[in-house]
């Protein structure tokens, strides 16, 4: 095994130009990440010029046996935490051979909100708040339970220390360490209400990358989990009964909502969040029903809500932005499972674009 570690640590730059590309795709599920490398004779820093690739999509779920051959585009490109040195993680999306995004490709409609003129003015800011349970592999049961038991009640183990109240602290401290060195604008992480789940903050991120950014984010976590021999989940509620389910709470801002009067431009977007509140939730996540119950911090899934400092409500606005008279408001709803490319420009669409009638 030394002589393997040895391998992984060599450096290649010490004795090539070649650079590893780690290409990253959304798979099957909408919800599953897939990955594979290539060798490229110099480091390309722009996504658009590095080389188109294919995969086998009837392997992921994405195409049929007889004509498998799915096309990845490169959009963003990211250090490699893992092969570091000038290697890079490259975030992909799927199109067919003829040039047409495939179903699961949702990156694409997405830029076609977030090139609009009127969303590229309002410059939209998102802050992503990523939450996830670890779990321990054979019997996926969230590490530091006890094996077919319970730990005592929360309480003590949001943003707590100590060997009785967080578990996985160094999984959660890699992966940070691995996001800012992967040029991820990573802004934090806490241990969260439910032992054995933490949190981590992608942002302020302008428009489409915020998705990107939380795609690679996840793909980091992945690897950094099977290395660790431990199970990621993002299920919205991943432990019935009393304990909190996990989200991905989603901070938006505009341009107009930072300038003085912000505040107004804000309660009418919450106005036009209220008015889809439905075509929303169906967009938020799988089996967000289990967690969105107005218990453990949430709003009922079926009542849009919103309110200032009200973590249960359907939309938070904060103190600060009430008392500023500007500043941005956080979407609730969005389960841990969703598809940030969904979300994000499905926000931005709603607020910025819809004239309600």
């Amino acid at each position: 095994m030394s002589l393997i570690n040895d391998l992984l640590s060599l450096h290649l730059s010490d004795s090539t130009e070649n650079v590893i590309a780690e290409y990253i795709w959304i798979g099957g599920s909408g919800k599953d990440l897939r990955s594979k490398a290539r060798t490229l004779p110099e480091l390309v820093p722009d996504p658009h010029a590095l080389p188109k690739w294919n995969f086998d999509g009837s392997s992921t779920g994405q195409a049929p046996g007889e004509d498998g051959e799915i096309i990845l585009y490169p959009q963003a490109i990211f250090r490699d935490p893992f092969r570091r040195g000038k290697n890079i993680l490259v975030m992909c999306d799927a199109y067919t051979p003829s040039g047409e995004a495939i179903p699961t490709n949702k990156r694409f409609n997405a830029t076609k909100i977030f090139s609009h003129p009127d969303v590229v003015a309002e410059e939209p800011w998102y802050g992503i708040e990523q939450e996830y349970t670890i779990l321990q592999k054979d019997i996926r049961w969230p590490i530091g339970w006890p094996v077919g038991g319970f730990p005592p009640p929360q309480g003590p183990y949001y943003c707590g220390v100590g060997a009785e109240k967080a578990f996985g602290r160094d999984i959660a401290n890699a992966h940070y360490k691995a996001c800012v060195y992967a040029g991820i604008n990573i802004s934090g992480i806490n241990g969260e209400v439910m032992p054995g789940q933490w949190e981590f903050q992608v942002g302020p991120v302008v428009g489409i990358s915020a998705a990107d950014e939380l795609w690679v984010a996840r793909y980091i976590l992945e690897r950094i989990t099977e290395i660790a021999g431990v199970v990621l989940s993002f299920d919205p509620k991943p432990i019935e009964g009393d304990w909190n389910g996990a989200g991905a709470h989603t901070n938006f801002s505009t341009k107009s909502m930072r300038y003085d009067g912000g505040i107004d431009v804000i309660k009418n977007a919450i106005k036009k969040l209220s008015l889809w509140h439905k075509e929303h939730i169906s967009e938020y996540g799988e089996d967000n029903e289990r967690r969105l119950t107005g218990r453990h911090e949430t709003a009922d899934i079926n009542t849009f809500s919103w309110g200032v400092g009200n973590r249960g409500a359907s939309i938070r606005v904060s103190r600060d932005t009430e008392k500023a008279g500007k500043g941005y408001f956080e979407d609730r709803r969005p389960a841990s499972n969703m598809d940030p490319y969904v979300v994000t420009s499905m926000i931005a669409e709603t607020t910025i674009l819809w004239k309600p009638t």
